[in-house]
């Protein structure tokens, strides 16, 4: 692992090695889906590629979107 260079980095570090084991799964998933979010399309870009699909018939029937799913 590379050693912190700025600021941020450095008070994350911190914060973790601060954190209790037991609490490290929970920060370790809420870290994840941080990144995750703020890697989504913005909903603009993420409707006109779902727009430009639809339109060169790359559709599916909605039932096989919930296939395998536990639907309930």
């Amino acid at each position: 692992m590379r050693a912190a260079t700025s600021p941020f980095e450095k008070e994350l570090l911190h914060e973790i090695k601060a954190t209790p084991e037991e609490y490290l799964p929970a920060l370790l998933e809420i870290v994840r889906g941080f990144r995750h979010g703020v890697l989504l399309k913005p909903a603009e870009e993420s409707i006109r590629q779902g727009i430009k699909e639809a339109l060169a018939g790359e559709t599916q029937h909605v039932s096989e979107l919930w296939k395998g799913l536990d639907v309930y």
